[in-house]
């Protein structure tokens, strides 16, 4: 077993188990991923730790912890389709496409789309489509969405986004609220979407989704 797969395997015991992650299908998609090809190669040696780890440019890979906590509570199923905001260099993608039918992975910034769409096809996975767009609009052409998960934090969750989900469908994102992160997961049923908080978690701010301060005299 190399130092990577053994830093991976304390990961999912001492990081993830310990924290309500015992979804064997997700343990087994985030087995399968090898995080530390989706850092940069100063990284990679501490791909697995159990913190927000810094890829540069101002973005973050979520805490393992937190994120498995999220893609728990979303639920993905296998005939699912996934809408991945924020993807980053694409680990998520590649963790989320082990789960669901088909990932649209939404990425605002230019270089870490492309990296993340070479990245993907080099692991070989087929069931993710990369896109370079805004964060906050979604992908409403390529919906709607089973499951949307937003790797970050947001000060708001746009209604456009919301709109996106199927009937039956999940959000889940981490959102601040009075200075503090709190998981969320928005569900929509007959058209009418309700929201409710799930655990504590702080992770760094996602680009894309600041609300616009008024002007103060």
């Amino acid at each position: 077993m190399t130092q990577a797969a053994v830093a991976r395997s304390h990961m999912i015991d001492c990081q993830l188990r310990p924290n309500e992650v015992n979804d064997e299908r997700i343990i087994s998609a985030i087995e399968g991923v090898a995080r530390e090809l989706f850092v940069p190669k100063a990284k990679r040696s501490i791909a697995y730790v159990d913190e927000d780890l810094d890829i540069g440019e101002g973005r973050f890979l979520m805490e393992p912890m937190i994120f498995a906590r999220l893609v728990t509570a979303a639920e993905i199923g296998p005939k699912d389709l996934v809408l991945d905001i924020g993807c980053a260099t694409g680990y998520s993608a590649a963790v989320i496409a082990n789960l669901a039918d088909a990932v649209v992975a939404l990425e605002e910034n230019e270089k870490f789309a492309t990296a993340a769409e070479k990245k993907l096809s080099d692991q070989g996975v087929m069931n993710v489509a990369v896109m370079n767009g805004k964060h906050r609009d979604g992908v409403a052409k390529q919906g709607p969405f089973d499951v949307i998960i937003i790797e970050g934090m947001v000060e708001d969750v746009p209604e456009a986004l919301v709109q996106q989900l199927k009937d039956g469908g999940r959000l889940v994102c981490v959102k601040l609220e009075g200075g503090v992160g709190r998981a969320h997961i928005v569900k929509m049923e007959d058209g009418v979407a309700s929201v409710r908080n799930l655990f504590d978690a702080n992770v760094p701010l996602l680009p894309g989704f600041e609300v616009e301060k008024g002007f103060v005299f």
